[in-house]
C-alpha cells in the first residue's frame, strides 16, 4: 500500500536522486533546499517501502503553485503521480486554497493529459521557457479551481 506524508529535510537526499532521475534538467540542491519551509506544502509518496516521488508546492494567501513533481522512473506508470496530486489537491482544499497553478513542458504529453483529467485548464503559454538539449521549449500554464 502507498502512503503520502510531508516531505522532511531527512528526505532531501532521496528526493534529489528522484529529481535527477526524473528530469532532463533537474533542480540543483540549492534550489531544492530553497523551496522548503513554512509557506510550502511539500509531500512525498512511498511505495514498496521506499520514497517513490514528491511534490513541491508553494502557498501564498488563497493560491498555491505546484513548482515541482517527480516520480522515480522505476515507479512511473503506476498511478503514483495521480495519487500524489489528488492528495495534494485534497489538502489544499482543506486549507481553503482557491486555485492551484502549475506550468509544464509543452512536450510532456503524459503530464498534460493527467492534469486535464484532474480538471486543470490551460491558461497561457510561456514561449521558450524551458531549456532543451537543442534550445528551448514552451511552458503551458495551467490552473485548477480548488
Amino acid at each position: 500500500m502507498n502512503s503520502i506524508s510531508i516531505l522532511t529535510p531527512d528526505d532531501h537526499p532521496r528526493a534529489m536522486q528522484i529529481e535527477r532521475a526524473s528530469h532532463a534538467f533537474p533542480w540543483s540542491d540549492a534550489t531544492f533546499a530553497g523551496n522548503q519551509g513554512e509557506r510550502y506544502l511539500n509531500l512525498k509518496i512511498e511505495a514498496d517501502g521506499q520514497m517513490a516521488g514528491f511534490a513541491i508546492t508553494q502557498i501564498v494567501l488563497d493560491e498555491a503553485t505546484l513548482f515541482n513533481i517527480a516520480i522515480d522512473p522505476v515507479f512511473q506508470r503506476r498511478g503514483l503521480g495521480r495519487e500524489l496530486l489528488e492528495a495534494l489537491i485534497a489538502e489544499l482544499e482543506a486549507r481553503g486554497i482557491l486555485t492551484l497553478w502549475l506550468e509544464v513542458r509543452a512536450s510532456n504529453a503524459g503530464a498534460l493529459a493527467l492534469y486535464e483529467q484532474l480538471g486543470f485548464n490551460e491558461v497561457s503559454l510561456r514561449r521558450n521557457y524551458y531549456p532543451t538539449a537543442t534550445g528551448r521549449e514552451d511552458a503551458v500554464i495551467m490552473a485548477l479551481p480548488v
